[in-house]
């Protein structure tokens, strides 16, 4: 990675798990939606000095992930779920998984 290369995480939110993609290295894992997932989670990212986190907006599920990585330093855009989508049917990405939306969701913040 070049040193004026950003790295953009996106993180597909769910009640029980966070899928992470980290753009631009195509780098992708899942922790769970807990403190012990979210610690090993800012653990795994402080290595990648991420510019930004980027989270869909889940109906509240997003919130322990949104406030625990703010307060550990990373900056955090939660995003409205219906522009991701736009934003993934404009790329083409109609595929629809878990990992594929981190990945998109890191592309839409990075847009």
């Amino acid at each position: 990675m070049e040193m004026n290369e950003r790295v953009v995480v996106g993180i597909d939110v769910s009640k029980d798990r966070l899928d992470v993609a980290l753009h631009p290295s195509g780098e992708h894992f899942a922790v769970s939606n807990d403190h012990a997932g979210l610690e090993e989670l800012i653990t795994g990212l402080g290595a990648s000095r991420p510019t930004i986190v980027g989270l869909e907006a889940t109906g509240g599920y997003e919130m322990l992930a949104a406030g625990s990585l703010s307060a550990a330093g990373f900056g955090v855009v939660v995003v409205n779920p219906a522009q991701v989508r736009a934003f993934a049917n404009a790329l083409g990405r109609r595929a629809k998984t878990d990992p594929i939306d981190a990945a998109v969701i890191a592309a839409f913040v990075l847009a």
